[in-house]
């Protein structure tokens, strides 16, 4: 009995640590996965937690039953299984404001979703107390079998961290995944109370696994998010994944949907965005550089590859190494977006790393790695920096998308900082119509004039891709003063995600309304 006691304790452990990561991805496909929400997520979390150690304390010494637990458990388990349920109606109105960016809306959602978690969470929070209180039999053991029942609720919670994430939402989606922790979560319930008072005591809950069951058959193939257009979804082990098309145009978007990661028409090559500006990178080189001296290229942040298609046009079949740390939108590249290019070498890895370990030197590396709002703060450092000035070629240039807000320009000025501290030329430049900037950075001493007399050398030449000459066109048109700064990221201290999260407050309360692409 005891033995069966322990078993119920992990395994309630194991299904709250899932709830708790399953809750991030069931918000995350719409709210995104910036600081606020995680901590939002934990925060509260913690305190569903915190009120049930304190009830279950209570209720164990007013009913010190292994029944009363057992029936417990089963409730709470069988709420968790329906809080996606309850919450998708209230997530698509959510991923319908969050288009429209309807403040009001968006955040009422978010704290009625977060709410659901109260009830199943504090529920579960009240067996490790309850299982301590039946467990102890002897005073004299109190401390070994109160540490032994929290080791093993932490074991359980350890595995509740990483199957969710690793396994079952990639294989069947995070609606499913809730199901699944859920009925075996309630099926260890009811062999807790079959173990305790035989059938009698377990057959009246047997229909809440009946009721999962039938939830997970029926939204069997039910779509997360309707957004007009949309020709794709699937979850990932990082991402929310979303294709649409609108008017033969074919648009990446992850979680939230509010970054554009890729774009595909099937005969126009240039959208207007941040991704034809990386092919501007060598031309601050001495003139005349032609598009013929560029060797090749490494791309952090493939996405679906709109960079990578551009760069084979403007430049020829040149070897191109896209590093896309989720293999899935790499599959999506290639079936939606025409990712199927002889010369690109996509590689599903983390791209500090991966290039870290590139024996290869390259004459471009494009930095695109966004997680809207952020940027990765490992890909903003001065030692990272220092290993891609390792990496490129002796006139090899160095270029990074950067989000802003309309009235904060801190992170453009601290990358800056960083990147002088590597680089001996730097150059920035607006994308209109967003709010990205492209920042520019040359392994030898250049100047702006080069970019002009570089332009005026291409005009004459039919061979050289319209792509190449709008881009530069735009950089000339659109570059903006490089900013003096005395900040330097690094390893140890690259504070990324506090100067994003003010410049997403001033975005939200006094800028206009554009989205990061």
């Amino acid at each position: 009995m005891k033995r069966y006691l322990y078993f119920a304790v992990f395994a309630s452990g194991m299904t709250t640590l899932a709830v708790e990561f399953s809750a991030s991805r069931l918000l995350g496909n719409v709210f995104g996965n910036s600081n606020v929400v995680w901590a939002s997520i934990i925060g509260l979390i913690l305190i569903y937690l915190t009120a049930g150690y304190f009830v279950g304390g209570w209720w164990a010494d007013r009913s010190p039953h292994a029944g009363t637990m057992y029936t417990v458990l089963a409730w709470g388990a069988f709420l968790s299984g329906l809080v996606p349920l309850v919450a998708n109606p209230v997530l698509r109105l959510a991923a319908d404001a969050f288009d429209q960016l309807e403040l009001g809306l968006l955040f009422g959602s978010f704290s009625a979703v977060l709410v659901l978690f109260s009830a199943p969470v504090t529920l579960l929070g009240t067996i490790s107390p309850f299982a301590i209180r039946l467990a102890i039999t002897d005073a004299q053991q109190a401390g070994r079998i109160s540490g032994r029942i929290y080791a093993i609720s932490t074991l359980g919670s350890f595995i509740g961290t990483f199957l969710p994430v690793l396994v079952l939402i990639p294989l069947v989606g995070v609606t499913r995944t809730f199901l699944i922790f859920s009925g075996f979560l309630v099926f260890v319930a009811l062999g807790g109370l079959w173990l305790v008072g035989g059938w009698r005591a377990a057959f009246p809950w047997i229909w809440m696994p009946a009721v999962l069951a039938l939830l997970a058959i029926l939204l069997s193939g039910r779509p997360i998010k309707t957004t007009s257009g949309q020709i794709y979804e699937s979850e990932s082990a990082y991402n929310y994944i979303q294709v649409l098309e609108r008017d033969s145009y074919r648009y990446l978007r992850l979680n939230e949907g509010q970054g554009v990661h890729s774009v595909w028409h099937p005969s126009i090559l240039d959208y207007d965005g941040p991704w034809e500006q990386f092919l501007v990178a060598p031309f601050f080189n001495p003139p005349e550089y032609r598009p013929e001296r560029v060797e090749s290229m490494a791309i952090i942040g493939l996405a679906a590859g709109t960079t990578a298609r551009q760069a084979t046009e403007v430049f020829g079949p040149i070897p191109i190494d896209g590093y896309e740390i989720d293999p899935q939108i790499i599959q999506v590249g290639r079936e939606f977006f025409g990712m199927n290019l002889p010369n690109l070498n996509a590689i599903a890895q983390d791209g500090r790393w991966g290039l870290e370990h590139s024996s290869r030197r390259y004459t471009i590396i494009g930095i695109d790695a966004y997680r809207p709002p952020y940027i990765p703060p490992h890909l903003t450092t001065l030692e990272f920096f220092q290993m891609v000035r390792q990496h490129l070629s002796e006139d090899g240039s160095m270029v990074i998308n950067v989000g802003r807000s309309p009235t904060d320009r801190r992170l453009i000025e601290g990358l800056v900082g960083t990147l002088s501290k590597v680089f001996p030329s730097i150059y920035v430049m607006d994308v209109p119509g967003s709010f990205n900037s492209i920042v520019y950075a040359t392994v030898i001493p250049t100047q702006i004039e080069n970019l002009y007399q570089n332009l005026l050398h291409l005009y004459p030449r039919s061979d050289v891709h319209p792509v190449l000459i709008r881009a530069m066109e735009t950089m000339v048109a659109y570059q903006q003063p490089t900013p003096q700064s005395q900040t330097v990221y690094t390893d140890d201290l690259a504070p990324i995600e506090w100067e994003t999260n003010n410049m997403v407050l001033n975005y939200l309360f006094f800028g206009d309304v554009e989205v990061l692409r």
